[in-house]
């Protein structure tokens, strides 16, 4: 029987990022001072320009420092895409709180209320 991968039957971020590929949202957002960069490096968004429609977290088994996040997103434009991060003490942010800042105030979907707070 030939497996078959949906969200919730999905156990790896490889695996998540190839579904993501496949329907034509790989674009990455990548963290700038200024807010998410899309991945051609044209346009920049604020937290109030984007929506998180989809949150993946993985943790190692074996291993605590396989610990990371992947945002699924949408800009007001239509631009769909994801942000990748490790999270906990493995963080590529460790002495930057701007991306947990920023992701922090981007809202989820279907959530009429969100808690805002910074580090």
């Amino acid at each position: 029987m030939e497996k078959t991968n949906t969200t919730d039957t999905m156990t790896t971020s490889s695996e998540v990022l190839a579904r993501l590929r496949e329907k034509g949202m790989d674009n990455e957002f990548r963290w700038t001072e200024k807010g998410f960069m899309d991945g051609q490096g044209q346009k920049t968004y604020r937290p109030e320009e984007m929506e998180i429609l989809k949150t993946f977290r993985f943790e190692g088994a074996s291993n605590p420092s396989d610990m990371e996040i992947v945002y699924v997103m949408r800009a007001k434009d239509g631009t769909m895409g994801y942000s990748q991060d490790a999270y906990g003490v493995y963080s590529s942010h460790d002495h930057e709180a701007g991306y947990d800042n920023f992701i922090r105030q981007v809202p989820e979907a279907g959530h009429d209320e969100q808690l805002l707070f910074e580090l």
